[in-house]
């Protein structure tokens, strides 16, 4: 195996294509890590179902993948294997509703050779002049759907987003290989930026709209790109009217949820003070999804 990090891509554009790029944006949103609510998977569908797109690297996922720890699905039928769906980790060109030349990195996260794997993003980035990096995450919080959904960001140098207030102080998580990539990259001095939407924890494992909306919102907003959210809009609506259903059919549920909101408006109403530092406790993870086990029940696809 070769240590170069150029070997672990394939190009699929020749030189006077890649100049006609034009300095892009780099999305990045790679699964495998916190998805709540599906943010990022419905996002990377809802932008390649509704935006022009052609593949221009592919990663080579051999390298990059442990296949016993995320086994990919193959499929059996009358006797025989008919279908086997192939990880990939690719680099597509899109175009928002202004015509203008946008990158999405997509696929799973790399179980492997993390340091690699950035400095080969990187050698892309650099090639492809790419003037920003984005990326995106979702992640479960002890907040109410019923209010706006919130955001976390950040970037590796001040000026590329507007001045927020520090609610987290100094904290430590879990590695991940976008947030090393963010890390590595201002390291390097190139551009990015990171989003994090934030989930209502009590259904983070069913597939919530609002959080890939907010998600391509909030990348447009810093970017300049025209990317349309109609069909997450209609989406979105339908969870919530599923949810009000929900709430109203279950007074313990709604017991739950009005606690949150109080706690959210508490901490909107609240110059300078962290949501986390309210005086009622937040709800654990287990307590929310034990009185939401009916609903994720209904949610959830049968298996097979």
């Amino acid at each position: 195996m070769g240590s170069e990090p150029g070997e672990l891509y394939e190009l699929h554009l020749e030189r006077d294509e890649i100049e006609l790029l034009n300095e892009p944006v780099l999305l990045v949103a790679l699964d495998g890590y916190i998805d709540a609510g599906s943010g990022v998977r419905l996002a990377v569908e809802h932008l390649l179902a509704t935006q022009p797109h052609t593949v221009i690297a592919t990663f080579d996922i051999d390298q990059l993948i442990d296949y016993r720890a995320r086994r990919p699905i193959l499929t059996y039928q009358q006797n025989a294997f008919t279908d086997y769906q192939q990880p990939e980790l690719q680099v597509r060109v899109l175009t928002d509703t202004d015509g203008t030349a946008f990158l999405l990195l997509s696929g799973p996260e790399p179980d492997t050779q993390w340091e690699r794997f950035i400095a080969a993003v990187g050698q892309i980035a650099d090639r492809f002049a790419v003037r920003l990096t984005v990326g995106l995450m979702a992640i479960p919080m002890g907040v109410p759907h019923t209010r706006p959904t919130g955001m976390s960001s950040h970037a590796t140098r001040t000026g590329l987003l507007p001045d927020q207030e520090d609610w987290l102080g100094v904290i430590q998580v879990p590695g991940h290989a976008v947030g090393l990539m963010e890390y590595r990259f201002g390291q390097a001095g190139r551009d990015a930026i990171g989003f994090a939407a934030h989930v209502p924890h009590y259904i983070a494992r069913s597939d919530y709209p609002e959080t890939a909306r907010t998600l391509i919102q909030a990348t447009a907003d810093a970017t300049g790109l025209l990317l349309p959210t109609r069909g997450l809009d209609e989406a979105a609506a339908k969870v919530q009217a599923e949810l009000a259903k929900q709430i109203q059919d279950n007074a313990e549920v709604a017991e739950v949820v009005k606690g949150l909101e109080q706690q959210y408006d508490a901490y909107v109403s609240a110059t300078g003070q962290s949501l986390l530092a309210q005086s009622a406790p937040l709800p654990t993870a287990d307590e929310l999804g034990a009185q939401f086990e009916a609903f994720l029940a209904d949610r959830e696809p049968p298996t097979s």
